[in-house]
């Protein structure tokens, strides 16, 4: 088969990418539907033009389609899960009502303590107990166990999460539940936390449990209907789904987890920036900023690797709510094109949490929309070309953006493109910010960093933002309005299985360790089985721990130098490596201190994704490429408009240097080259921009 597509559907747009046999990308954008294939048809039938196929053909030529969705985010941070039952042991009801966490501002006495992610009313006790050390000091009392799962019966519960103390060490007691849950409730889903994340600490653990219960139901019948779609509209390949970790597996695997899903879209962007950095400029340290409709997404490359996190928290940092389970580190701030511009009860300009969305959206869309945003600041400005908008496909209405800037200006004594500045400025604060908190204020140096942009609202703003972190380079993809589907193109099917086991590096646990890591790579083994059974080759698999100093909090994830332990030669390799990331996170180590290992983690990595970055195809297979602006408009521009040249992204030669001030207009996303700063066609028909200082 001919085709491989991938999707990512976000707040406002649904982005596709479709990779031809030849390797080349074609992106398609369509607004957001409720129904899913609704936006996804709409993307694809833009790439079909450009093929010049049908839709049914397009799709029943598609070996592989690769489906990425904020379903399972939206629902989490809207409140419409399952009804959920959680069983805790016995004397420890308040897990997720106690939680982790506290707020950024310890003496401001306004902020509420959060709920908790199952209302405590739907908890209840199983008496049992395992210590520590995973023996038995209270077994589990069956018959307690079977009236409270027949209570849940008649009270519309819709999924059941588990969590017993120590269950991390020793799953018995909560393997039993899960078969009395079959018997007593068949077909209500239901999650093991020490299945899902068998970690040390309690709340996490709970937390996990809790939030791939409350899924299932909802990301079971969501990919059900994706799947029933498309085989309708005649795609007969193979069906998989973007996950968490920055990779993909196979929709049955992801209904049964899906707390994979949680932010699997975002995941895939620094598998892009990762992709086109080396392909471009062989570049290892990349920041990849991913700017949509609702969100502004921000993520590390680190020699080459994609840094992961088990701090990933829905909704605000602190007082949302925790996965507790590895995945790709995105921080993400509410701020995209879609960001609603607003003055607070001081008389101060703020813009976003809040997004338009795609309905009505921005006042520009002519859908209803009557507050102004970060869009309609970019079209008054003259950045956004409303004839041009989504290549032609969409008209916008400049009259309606004026209309709801002007109305935000007269509030800040500010004239329409004064205010339209503003708005732009304050949204780039905001991002310069996300970007210092996951480089600056983790030991790294965004200056030493090449920063790929992608997102469609990436372009606008993208240069003042380099230029206060003081970075040189952007690197800008012509596929930057679809950045996440396009690192689903190159990625591959990522799985990871943990096991915990304490170990000090002052008295190793060499046994234990070692026992643990087999059991780990058996996991691996088991689920690489099913992958060969579906031609999948080539498999990898690497090995991790979290550990810290003694008596430290917080853990950092090392890469094991072994994949077992045999004497003190390969302790010292484990230390040695921990003291070198604890250098690069904090700058500082502590060579021969104690290091206790809490967490081992295997990580297996399946390549089905594409390798290789070829050019994109020009605007039009006959067309003559020329260096050359199609249009002169006048674009606002520090304070005065500007005769200023656009051209046509696709049309440029390679090797084309354009100085600013410019607009590149791409079908998904449009770059602004300010005055000071130029544009480079690279080889792979890419833009480089060199920001003045």
């Amino acid at each position: 088969m001919r085709y491989r597509i991938t999707v990512d559907t976000g707040g406002t747009f649904t982005d596709v990418v479709v990779a031809d046999e030849e390797g080349r990308l074609f992106v398609g954008k369509s607004p957001t539907h409720e129904r899913a294939f609704e936006g996804v048809r709409g993307g694809l039938e833009v790439v079909a033009e450009q093929l010049g196929v049908t839709l049914s053909d397009l799709l029943a030529d598609t070996s592989v389609f690769i489906y990425s969705t904020t379903r399972s985010t939206n629902a989490i941070l809207e409140g419409r899960i399952a009804r959920t039952a959680m069983l805790l042991t016995e004397g420890f009801p308040d897990t997720l009502v106690l939680r982790e966490g506290g707020k950024l501002h310890g003496f401001d006495l306004t902020v509420a303590f959060p709920e908790p992610y199952i209302p405590r009313r739907r908890t209840w006790e199983i008496p049992e107990r395992i210590d520590s050390e995973g023996d038995v000091i209270k077994a589990l009392d069956e018959a307690a166990t079977r009236k409270v799962l027949e209570s849940l019966a008649g009270k519309g519960i819709e999924a059941v999460a588990v969590c017993l103390l120590w269950s991390n060490v020793n799953g018995s007691h909560e393997t039993r539940v899960g078969e009395l849950i079959e018997e007593i409730l068949p077909g209500v889903p239901y999650t093991l936390s020490h299945e899902i994340n068998p970690i040390v600490r309690e709340y996490r653990r709970a937390s996990s449990a809790a939030i791939d219960a409350s899924l299932k139901p909802l990301m079971g019948a969501h990919l059900r209907e994706v799947a029933k779609d498309l085989a309708d509209a005649g795609f007969a390949g193979e069906l998989m789904a973007a996950t968490s970790f920055g990779g993909a597996m196979h929709v049955e695997d992801l209904a049964d987890r899906p707390i994979y899903s949680v932010r699997s879209g975002p995941a895939m962007a620094p598998v892009a920036g990762r992709t086109y950095a080396s392909a471009e400029l062989g570049v290892d340290d990349v920041i990849v900023c991913d700017t949509g409709g609702t969100s502004f997404d921000v993520s590390l490359v680190r020699d080459g690797a994609i840094s992961f996190t088990r701090d990933t928290w829905l909704g605000p940092r602190f007082t949302g709510h925790l996965t507790g389970s590895s995945s790709v580190d995105v921080r993400s701030i509410g701020a995209g094109g879609g960001s609603v511009a607003w003055v607070d009860p001081g008389g101060l300009l703020r813009v976003g949490p809040q997004s338009a969305g795609a309905d009505p959206g921005p006042a520009c869309y002519g859908r209803g929309g009557d507050r102004p945003t970060v869009t309609d600041a970019a079209v008054v400005l003259g950045y956004i070309d409303p004839d041009t908008f989504l290549g032609g496909r969409m008209q916008l209405y400049p009259d309606a953006a004026r209309r709801v800037l002007g109305q935000l200006g007269e509030r800040l004594d500010l004239s329409v493109e004064q205010a339209a500045e503003a708005v732009l400025a304050v949204a780039n604060e905001h991002m310069v910010r996300a970007i210092q908190e996951i480089t600056i204020n983790e030991g790294v140096d965004p200056r030493e960093s090449l920063v790929v942009a992608g997102g469609g609202a990436a372009g606008l703003g993208i240069a003042p933002i380099v230029r206060e972190l003081g970075c040189a380079r952007v690197l800008v993809p012509r596929t930057a309005g679809a950045l996440s589907a396009t690192g689903a193109q190159f990625s591959d099917i990522v799985a990871e299985f943990s096991a915990s086991r304490f170990a000090d590096t002052g008295q190793f646990d060499t046994d234990g360790v070692n026992a643990a890591l087999a059991n780990l790579e058996e996991q691996v083994e088991d689920f690489a089985k099913g992958l060969r059974s579906r031609g999948v080759e080539g498999m990898s698999t690497q090995l991790f721990v979290d550990a810290r100093y003694a008596y430290q909090v917080w853990e950092l994830e090392v890469s094991l130098p072994r994949n077992r332990f045999e004497g003190p030669d390969d302790v010292a390799a484990l230390s040695a490596a921990f003291d070198s990331v604890h250098e690069r996170v904090f700058s500082v180590a502590e060579p021969g201190a104690r290091i206790e290992c809490l967490t081992w983690k295997a990580r297996l990595y399946a390549p089905i994704g594409r390798t290789a970055v070829e050019a994109l195809p020009s605007v039009s297979a006959a067309a003559q490429r020329e260096a050359r602006p199609r249009a002169t408009r006048d674009v606002f521009f520090g304070g005065a408009w500007l005769a200023t040249p656009i051209y046509v992204g696709g049309a440029l030669p390679e090797g084309t240097v354009i100085d600013g001030p410019a607009i590149i207009e791409e079908p998904t996303s449009t770059l602004v080259v300010p005055s000071g700063s130029t544009a480079t066609v690279s080889d792979l028909d890419n833009y480089l921009l060199e920001v003045a200082a």
